[in-house]
């Protein structure tokens, strides 16, 4: 290669285009269960709950970015690499069937509460709303290419604007927020501890892991000059750059919109004494009459938009790493006659979680137990994750460095924490 092709190689890229995994991850991080669970915690403690988002960003960058990495590095997914680390296949096995079965119910969760708004909103069957949710969602998954979709997915990320709009027209106590977000109010109350472990677990969730893993593996297949960096190292210096741009963007405007729900539910509910709701769809009714139809019209929207979002990030997640371990086509690229088994998967996941949500299954209890499932198998993902990315075995001189891989064990420990303080909570 020479002296002007690394030149190209390692100029930077436009930002917007240096976004993508990253910020679509990050975005689907705010799904509808995660809104249910930042509204509650806003109008049940107000602004002082703020500050756990400050401690969770950095958290999620170190986890994250290392998933990116194995993705950019390996050209594989988190499933091939765990298979890989682990000589006992059923630990693998076992790992991503816990992931699938919490996927899958938050699935359900997720299109109930888009079913609830939309029947609120526009009027019409709840039923009708989540079935139409869940088969668009499910048509554009199997028939629009990734190459495409991931533009579709791009602009998606702009319905959790949304939330901004909502905190604009509504009065805030600005030095109350920065109060909350910086000075943080501890109190070892059962809720509260309970709220803060379902932060951590909404902002830090193994499908999370999986998919930007699995997205980095589809951009090396979809711009025809990249290669997993183990093969052409030269692009190293402008790929790994783009995952820090990423990753970095992609959480922040994460936590940023998790925060301003925190805020608009802070301001409105809690400052008028509602302080507890079950739903997605409870959270923006209830903000109808104390805020106006302006902000219950906002944070509706946002819902529906961040679940369109967030359906494609559950099922498929789901679907790469189950794909894996049989060792069959996975891509959202290739087509359906290309890669059967693959989108049978991601139908099965969207069909089953449409099930639950049309079931009157309770979501809070659905959401608790996928909360649960997640607790257990957030830390052993993290654990192998990290264990990958220090691997020379797998990821050969392109190893994590260290102050990233002590952000990324920093985030292992602390929810580890945030685990056993969920298990100690049930049995207080």
């Amino acid at each position: 290669m020479n002296t002007s092709q690394h030149a190209k190689q390692d100029k930077p890229e436009k930002w917007w285009n240096s976004l993508g995994p990253g910020l679509i991850t990050g975005a689907a991080d705010d799904d509808p269960s995660g809104i249910a669970t930042y509204s509650q915690a806003g109008a049940q403690f107000g602004y002082a709950i703020g500050w756990t988002l400050l401690l969770t960003y950095p958290l999620m960058v170190g986890i994250q970015l290392a998933s990116a990495r194995i993705g950019r590095v390996t050209g594989e997914g988190l499933g091939e690499n765990f298979s890989k680390l682990f000589k006992a296949r059923w630990i693998v096995v076992l790992l991503i069937s816990l992931l699938v079965i919490a996927n899958v119910i938050n699935l359900g969760a997720d299109l109930g509460a888009m079913g609830d708004v939309a029947a609120m909103v526009a009027g019409g069957s709840k039923t009708l709303w989540t079935l139409a949710f869940g088969s668009l969602s499910l048509v554009l998954q199997i028939f629009i290419p990734y190459r495409s979709y991931v533009a579709v997915l791009k602009w998606l990320t702009l319905s959790l604007l949304a939330y901004v709009g909502v905190v604009f027209a509504v009065d805030i106590d600005w030095l109350a927020v920065l109060h909350g977000v910086l000075m943080p109010s501890l109190n070892w109350s059962k809720d509260y501890v309970t709220s803060i472990v379902a932060i951590c677990g909404t902002t830090i969730s193994p499908y999370l892991f999986f998919w930007q893993a699995s997205q980095e593996v589809e951009e090396i297949n979809r711009v025809g000059r990249d290669k997993p960096l183990l093969l052409a190292p030269g692009q190293a210096r402008r790929q790994l750059r783009r995952l820090k741009i990423d990753t970095w963007a992609g959480m922040g405007f994460s936590n940023l919109i998790a925060l301003f729900m925190i805020i608009a539910t802070a301001a409105t509910l809690n400052a008028h004494g509602i302080t507890h709701i079950e739903t997605a769809a409870q959270a923006a009714a209830a903000l109808e009459p104390v805020a106006g139809k302006s902000a219950y019209f906002l944070f509706a929207l946002g819902i529906i938009g961040t679940g369109m979002l967030a359906l494609p990030v559950l099922a498929g997640s789901a679907a790469y790493a189950v794909a894996a371990q049989f060792g069959w086509s996975r891509s959202l690229d290739l087509a359906p006659g290309k890669a059967g088994p693959f989108y049978a998967i991601i139908t099965a996941a969207m069909i089953i979680g449409t099930a639950i949500s049309l079931a009157h299954v309770n979501p809070m209890r659905a959401l608790y137990w996928a909360a649960v499932i997640n607790a257990v198998i957030s830390v052993p993902i993290m654990v192998s994750v990290m264990l990958v990315v220090s691997s020379h075995r797998l990821m050969g001189k392109l190893v994590m460095d260290f102050k990233w891989r002590v952000l990324g064990w920093g985030a292992t420990v602390a929810m580890a924490i945030a685990t056993v303080a969920m298990f100690v909570s049930m049995l207080m």
